[in-house]
């Protein structure tokens, strides 16, 4: 069982030791659940406390910006490339959107079923913005992954390996854009210098509007839990 402390103002925050950290640190999920704070061994737990009071006000701004967990079920209004469909089950063998419904094949998980369209639907796109940004770049990229991830839309290794979470299938359609043309970029400039916005920009013109919504929506799709 997780330990966890109460602040003074009642937040209830999971206490989490690590060998490997260095400092404290404390994060809130995007997608809900309680804070975790997390402590080098040698910190005592006043410490840790005393840390997490001070941060008692930040804390209190993001969690309300926590979504609440949504099911992924039949009926349900889900995004998919930013537009709204309601889950229907259908006569079929092949999921596919039909105005503003995304039929599924009928007596099957629900659940599974629309994670691997929307799997399929990012490894798609991915595959042909990072095809267009990486020729307009120069450079090629070594591989393209799809993870789950929590803590971030995209990577780039230095080797040229791109992972991004397939979760983007359901934002607008520039926003994953967005997300592609920054990876790529870290392809010449494994930082965030001006260099590499300068690049981003190149490649994607106008692109601070997409990493904004990413900032204000992101958390409403992590929200989402694919278990059925």
């Amino acid at each position: 069982m997780t330990d966890t402390i109460t602040l003074s103002d009642g937040i209830r925050i999971a206490l989490r030791r690590s060998a490997r950290a260095r400092r404290m640190t404390l994060r809130v999920p995007r997608a809900g659940g309680e804070p975790v704070l997390t402590l080098p061994v040698r910190v005592s737990l006043n410490e840790g406390r005393a840390f997490a009071e001070m941060q008692a006000e930040w804390l209190r701004r993001a969690r309300s910006k926590q979504v609440p967990p949504q099911k992924v079920c039949l009926g349900v209004i889900l995004p998919v490339e930013g537009r709204l469909l309601q889950l229907t089950p259908f006569p079929i063998r092949r999921t596919r959107v039909e105005g503003d419904r995304l039929l599924l094949p009928e007596g099957r998980q629900t659940a599974p079923i629309v994670q691997a369209y929307l799997k399929h639907l990012a490894a798609e796109r991915l595959r042909r913005a990072c095809d267009g940004y990486a020729s307009a770049l120069g450079r090629n990229y070594r591989a393209l992954a799809l993870r789950d991830t929590r803590s971030r839309w995209g990577s780039c290794t230095s080797d040229g390996r791109l992972m991004f979470s397939w979760r983007l299938a359901m934002a607008p359609p520039r926003v994953l854009e967005y997300v592609a043309a920054h990876e790529v970029a870290h392809l010449l400039h494994m930082d965030h210098s001006p260099r590499f916005w300068a690049r981003v920009e190149t490649l994607m013109p106008g692109y601070r509007a997409e990493r904004e919504w990413l900032r204000d929506h992101g958390n409403e799709l992590l929200a989402w839990s694919f278990r059925d």
